[in-house]
């Protein structure tokens, strides 16, 4: 009782340990999942500082392009210096819209992006503007305005300088969004550690928890084993003691039997004997000539002979008789036996199945007498299966141990358990024409080899005969 409590203890203690693990891989599951996200949506704010800043770069560099393309313009008077111009007005007002759109939640940033549009329009509206004055001197440069381009070079710092605000205010959100990148990347490194150490333990609990279950478990199965052996062996013990009391039943049976027999055959074989010896003097003294009651005389005779005979076929099955000795094969000797009763077996369309056992041993036995004992218990079989259908009877010899084991069986009608019991009794028969002295007289001839025969039988199932012979 002890050993089941702590097993149930022990059982859940694992049970807490395991929905304990469960819930801490869940947890470490909740806040990875919480962790990659703000890394990712970390990750996308840097990627977002990049955008601007490499889009403010862009712009500043479009402008530089138009600048750039319209002074080798004047100074080389060459249309080709002009392509750079031509595209660049476009492209920085389309870079212009993206990056609003990029930093529409920031209103510092729109401002100065706000400034950095006005002054492009304008840088743009002074080149224009002098090219236009250039076509109209049939392509000819006019005078450099003095005052014109210090305007055009204090636009142009304008935007320098707004482009440089604004990028240092995003160089400071890209470093804040780095080292929040970097914290949460090392938030995320710390709880998957943490996830593989708890993992690992986890996975060292569970295999010292299965180690210990499969041990202990090994254990019990082998205690089971124990018990079911010594279960088996006490059951074994249980048949072998029930047979063997079923012998000694027999046995004491028999000897009760035959002691009954001896002296019921004292006491009638002694008023007997007188009536013999009176019916013989009143016999003598009758006249010759008196028929009737010579023929009465005659009758008292052959009745007191009768019983005499029935005594000593009763006296002869139940006494220990002398037996010749010899060794000889059972299987052999069954073999003669069945011989004897072949027209029986051929008449009633029986079908023989022998089962000998090829390695069995000879037995000491009187030849003559085991042959009775086996014919008696074949015709008892052969009648039992008259009229049926299937008429099958199987003989099966085999060795144990030092004894020889003889199974005869039948398909008969077989027999209730009160028949089973009288079965070798005197004068106990279910056949019309029988003496019921056939199976004690083979009981007698089994105990006298100092064997043993018992039934199984079962009403409708057939019956079994089993002798079991010693081994010399």
């Amino acid at each position: 009782m002890r050993s089941i409590l702590q097993n149930i203890q022990y059982q859940g203690r694992i049970r807490i340990g395991y929905v304990s693990a469960f819930f801490l891989m869940l947890l470490s599951f909740l806040l990875s999942m919480y962790a990659n996200n703000r890394l990712i949506k970390n990750a996308e704010k840097v990627e977002h500082t990049n955008s601007v800043i490499s889009n403010l770069e862009a712009m500043l560099s479009k402008v530089k392009d138009a600048e750039t393309g319209f002074r080798g313009f004047v100074i080389s008077n060459n249309i080709h210096f002009l392509d750079p111009y031509f595209g660049s007005r476009k492209a920085a007002d389309s870079i212009h819209r993206e990056t609003v759109t990029l930093i529409s939640d920031n209103k510092v940033q729109l401002n100065h992006l706000y400034s950095i549009k006005q002054n492009m329009d304008l840088k743009f509206s002074q080149i224009e503007n002098r090219l236009k004055d250039i076509q109209k001197n049939n392509g000819l440069n006019p005078t450099i305005d003095i005052v014109a381009f210090i305007q055009s070079k204090d636009v142009m710092d304008i935007i320098r300088k707004e482009v440089l605000e604004m990028q240092v205010i995003e160089q400071k959100l890209l470093l804040e969004r780095n080292i929040k990148l970097s914290k949460t990347s090392d938030a995320v490194s710390s709880i998957v550690i943490a996830s593989i150490i708890l993992s690992f333990f986890l996975v060292v609990f569970g295999f010292s928890s299965h180690l210990k279950e499969s041990k202990e478990r090994m254990q019990a199965e082998e205690k089971v084993k124990v018990y079911e052996n010594v279960l088996k062996k006490r059951i074994e013990e249980l048949a072998l003691a029930n047979t063997e009391l079923k012998q000694m039943r027999s046995q004491e049976k028999f000897a009760a039997t035959g002691r009954i027999a001896r002296t019921i055959a004292h006491e009638i074989r002694n008023p007997l004997t007188n009536i013999n010896l009176a019916a013989e003097q009143l016999s003598s003294e009758m006249p010759a000539g008196d028929e009737n009651t010579h023929f009465l005389f005659d009758m008292i005779n052959r009745n007191s002979n009768r019983i005499n005979m029935l005594i000593s076929d009763l006296l002869n099955s139940t006494k220990f008789s002398e037996l010749q000795f010899q060794k000889v094969s059972i299987n052999e000797l069954i073999d003669e036996t069945l011989t004897e009763a072949q027209d029986r077996i051929a008449l009633n369309d029986v079908t023989l199945i022998k089962k000998y056992a090829e390695d069995i041993c000879d037995i000491t036995a009187d030849k003559e007498k085991i042959k009775i004992a086996f014919l008696n218990i074949i015709i008892n079989a052969i009648e039992a299966m008259d009229g049926k259908k299937e008429a099958i009877f199987t003989i099966e010899t085999k060795k144990e141990e030092d004894k020889c084991i003889v199974r005869i069986t039948d398909t008969g009608t077989g027999m209730d358990e009160e028949s089973v019991s009288k079965l070798f009794e005197p004068y106990f028969t279910n056949k019309q024409n029988g003496n019921g002295l056939g199976l004690t007289n083979t009981q007698n001839i089994i105990l006298n080899h100092k064997g043993n025969i018992y039934v199984e039988s079962k009403l409708g199932s057939g019956t079994c005969f089993i002798i079991t012979l010693n081994i010399d």
